[in-house]
């Protein structure tokens, strides 16, 4: 079994326990996520099954596409709706629409962010979390993240009351935590924050419609139909060019051999070569040699 199964996390659980659960229905081990949701999230999680499982981290990378509550007036030790009060302010608050979408216009872009201390970033080779759990609050990295498009959802244009809520889409790269996207926007309209809700509703090519719950795959599993719902490797490779492996080329690529670089490479981090539309290997720009290309990942077995 090799695959993506995009997968739709239900609210409760960890992305652990989907693979647990995973490995349990699609009776196999060699099951893996491609980025954590925490526990009180929902959303589109694609799933690597077998050998589909080397290029999780292509999965990892892709963009995201979250729609979020954000609530002013009051911050938590978590920065969502799950953590303890840190500052609250009571006060009647007002600001309008068009200082609103300012704000968001402000936070579009490359951006900075410090990650929260309850999340698994990993400093001094321990995660974070693990510090926040014994009370401990550390000095963390602060790195660029990109958001891509930062919209509301909503019509209001006088927002007003002690605590006012409303809903972004955000579009984003790699390594982005909407908890502290939600906090830096109540920061920059001069007032605690933190995210109530979130939900993600797209992960790289991976969308809501795409997706299967856990009860939706364990049926598919026992009517024998389950290669219904996992979805081939190349699904995750579509933003790269493919190139058909000639009989020119097959003996070095076949043997994962360096090679004269693609003009593609100029364009793209990546290409891929395959037989028929299957691919067979990912190559990028070799590292050391200017002017080569060197394999990433190769999936010689997958049928």
């Amino acid at each position: 079994m090799n695959g993506i199964l995009p997968l739709w996390k239900e609210r409760g659980m960890t992305s652990h326990d989907c693979v647990f659960k995973l490995r349990k229905i699609l009776r196999t081990k060699k099951v893996g996520h491609t980025g954590t949701l925490d526990p009180g999230v929902e959303g589109v999680l694609p799933i690597c099954i077998g050998q589909a499982t080397r290029i999780a981290e292509y999965l990892t990378d892709a963009g995201k596409t979250y729609e979020a509550m954000i609530s002013i007036g009051r911050t938590t030790t978590t920065e969502d709706a799950e953590g303890e009060t840190v500052e609250q302010d009571s006060t009647i608050k007002k600001f309008t629409r068009t200082q609103l979408q300012e704000v968001l216009a402000s936070l579009t872009g490359v951006i900075n962010q410090t990650p929260p201390m309850f999340s698994a970033v990993k400093v001094n080779g321990k995660r974070l979390y693990e510090y926040a759990r014994k009370g401990e609050i550390i000095e963390r990295p602060t790195r660029q993240v990109t958001i891509y498009a930062l919209e509301l959802l909503d019509d209001v244009e006088i927002y007003e009351g002690q605590e006012i809520t409303f809903p972004v889409r955000i579009a984003c790269g790699k390594g982005t935590y909407i908890r502290t996207l939600a906090v830096q926007i109540g920061q920059a309209l001069g007032y605690p924050a933190h995210m109530k809700e979130l939900v993600r509703t797209a992960s790289g090519t991976f969308t809501q419609e795409n997706c299967f719950t856990l009860a939706q795959v364990a049926e598919l599993m026992e009517a024998e139909q389950i290669d219904t719902c996992i979805l081939p490797v190349e699904y995750a490779l579509t933003d790269y060019p493919y190139i058909e492996i000639t009989t020119a080329n097959e003996k070095e690529i076949f043997n994962g051999q360096v090679l004269p670089a693609d003009a593609l490479l100029k364009i793209h981090d990546k290409i891929v070569f395959g037989i028929s539309g299957k691919a067979f290997a990912v190559y990028h720009a070799h590292p050391t040699k200017e002017g080569f290309m060197k394999p990433h990942k190769m999936f010689p077995t997958i049928e």
